[in-house]
This record gives structure tokens, C-alpha cells and sequence, in this order.
């Protein structure tokens, strides 16, 4: 089964109330080829919320206490995006994920590149908060580009 993030299926839940569709990963769920999940729903964001970005590192270096996650007004949001992270884990390990296409830039989600924490639009190599944790539990994450590359 793949996991995916729920804002690629269409669903309106990103901090603005938009989604991100891709065409691609919606007809996967349609297909009941993917589950959706939103890490930040699951740590217990509402939609809309406000930004945020990871300050002092990446999604590892939260993990390992280094960083934080913040929002654009300044409010610590670690906990919720450490909460929703290790629900997402629980989930992919309950439905066996073969793989988790996750929306790139997000600072739950981004797999390869995130914003750099100063809210500037500016985005850096890194990964957020869940997609690291996936990846240090042996799960194989991937952005929807990748998943474009590699999948279409």
C-alpha cells in the first residue's frame, strides 16, 4: 500500500485551507492504491493554520532536539509536528507502506528540500519533521516529483 499526503489527493487541509492536487496520486486513492494522511492534522493543527518553517536545522536535527519548528508568529509548534510525525509512523506501519509520497517543502513533509526557517520564501536542502522519522524507520519517502519521475 502507498501512503500519501492528503493535500496531493485534493484534499483542502494545507495550512491555508488549499490542497496541492496531483492528478496522478488522486487516482491512486480513487484506485484504493493509497491511504492519505496529513501529519499536521494528526498532531493536532486545524486548517487553516499559520506557517511554519523549521528554525536551527531540518527535520533530523528536530528529532534530535537541535531545531524547532515555529510558526510565522512566533509560537513553538514542535510538539504537534513531533505528534503528528510518530502518528503517520504508527499508520504507515499498520497498512505496511511499500512507499510515502509526501509534499515537498513542508516542514512535516518535505523530502529532499524545506523552507529555511526564516519565512522569506527561501527553501533549503532538507526534510521535515515526518518524512525523517519515516526515513530513519526504514521507510522509503518520496516527494510528488519524485514520484512523477519514477512512477510516470
Amino acid at each position: 500500500m502507498i501512503l500519501v499526503s492528503s493535500c496531493l489527493a485534493g484534499l483542502e487541509v494545507r495550512y491555508n485551507g488549499t490542497h496541492s492536487l496531483n492528478k496522478n496520486i488522486s487516482k491512486l486513492v480513487e484506485d484504493n492504491k493509497a491511504i492519505t494522511i496529513c501529519p499536521e492534522l494528526l498532531g493536532g493543527f486545524p486548517t487553516p493554520r499559520e506557517p511554519a518553517e523549521i528554525v536551527g536545522g531540518n527535520g533530523e536535527d528536530v528529532l534530535d532536539v537541535k531545531a524547532k519548528v515555529v510558526d510565522k508568529l512566533g509560537k513553538d509548534v514542535t510538539q504537534l509536528y513531533l505528534k503528528g510525525a510518530y502518528a503517520t509512523l504508527e499508520k504507515a506501519k499498520e497498512i505496511n507502506a511499500t512507499i510515502v509520497v509526501l509534499k515537498e517543502n513542508s516542514p512535516s513533509c518535505g523530502s529532499s528540500m524545506i523552507y529555511n526557517g526564516e519565512f522569506i520564501g527561501k527553501k533549503i536542502a532538507g526534510m521535515g519533521v515526518t518524512s525523517a522519522l519515516l526515513k530513519r524507520n526504514g521507510l522509503k519517502v518520496i516527494s510528488e516529483e519524485q514520484f512523477a519521475e519514477t512512477f510516470l
